[in-house]
């Protein structure tokens, strides 16, 4: 885990980044911005930066923020109780995204992962956001993403989020603690 004065740093860097895409939060707003770290405390390589503004037992809504080249980890929304998972849209406000999703391995990739942890990322199919575009994934899909050169800020629409379900490759990763 972080310490607090990093958590509180990258607070505050979140803000600039909300800033640059134009992004109004209001105070109570900025008071609930979440660094997730994963429990691994590598923020600067595998983290993400979010701010919740709605998750009700139908849907969620939610602004992401990764700094450069920050890695939110591969990982997916199981089925639980009568839900299928959760059903999640990405769509790129500022910067870059790179998504990984099932199907062929893109030749070039645009993003890495470390090396070390080169076998907990085993979806390798590209797809590249920019600001305006976006991409709706099915429940239970393994996913991960990864912020371009410049950071990105990503909104994500979708069907409630129950982030303490969540499944991710690496089996050192604590979401929720």
């Amino acid at each position: 885990m972080i310490n607090p004065l990093e958590y509180e740093n990258a607070r505050k860097r979140t803000m600039d980044y909300f800033e640059k895409a134009g992004i109004v939060l209001r105070d109570d707003e900025k008071q609930t911005i979440e660094v997730a770290d994963f429990g691994l405390n590598k923020l600067e390589t595998i983290g993400l930066e979010i701010v919740t503004y709605v998750n009700t037992s139908r849907c969620c809504a939610k602004e992401l923020v990764m700094f450069p080249r920050q890695i939110c980890p591969q990982h997916r929304h199981p089925p639980y109780d009568e839900s299928p998972g959760k059903e999640e849209t990405f769509r790129c406000r500022w910067g870059e995204v790179y998504l990984y999703v099932p199907g062929e391995a893109t030749k070039n990739p645009k993003g890495s992962v470390p090396e070390e942890m080169n076998d907990v990322f085993t979806v390798r199919h590209e797809i590249v956001l920019r600001p305006g575009e976006q991409y709706t994934l099915m429940p239970n899909t393994w996913h991960w993403f990864q912020a371009g050169p410049e950071g990105a800020v990503v909104s994500e629409f979708s069907t409630r989020s129950r982030d303490d379900l969540d499944i991710f490759r690496d089996p050192a990763i604590k979401r929720v603690e």
